[in-house]
């Protein structure tokens, strides 16, 4: 499968537990366009896709982790591949701002098909996001 020049959007809806607090994460430390909300829900325009964070405090969080080059690596989590320049500056940003890295930004499988830049942190419900990038964009999926 090769990656395409122009993709649907998807569609992710997360629970969080206070819609305001969401906003300024997503909207002023992430840099998301607001779209459509009420007082239980929010969409953002995350890199043009469409994700919405419901208000629902005891979904929060995760819980599971899994091994991946050596790093526990949340499970349950959702993010954006971006280009080279794209991903350093949010991790300049990200680490300007104080964030805490459940894994700090780093280059994962060096020398390898799936080398990639990576890095992981948590919105203040306890979401974990990964952005990455690739050095080449036809390896996101090559094996």
């Amino acid at each position: 499968m090769s990656v395409q020049a122009t993709m649907p959007p998807f569609h992710l809806a997360f629970p969080v537990r206070d819609i305001e607090e969401a906003r300024q994460f997503y909207v002023g430390l992430l840099g998301c366009g607001e779209g459509r909300s009420a007082s239980e829900w929010v969409d953002f325009d995350f890199y043009g896709h469409q994700i919405v964070a419901h208000l629902a405090p005891g979904e929060c969080g995760h819980t599971q982790t899994s091994a991946v080059d050596a790093h526990q690596v949340p499970v349950r989590h959702f993010g954006a591949v971006l280009s080279i320049p794209q991903w350093e500056d949010l991790a300049a940003k990200l680490k300007a701002a104080g964030t805490t890295f459940i894994i700090e930004p780093y280059v994962r499988f060096k020398g390898e098909v799936g080398e990639q830049a990576t890095m992981f942190f948590l919105d203040p419900s306890g979401n974990a996001l990964e952005f990455k990038a690739f050095k080449n964009m036809e390896s996101l999926f090559a094996k």
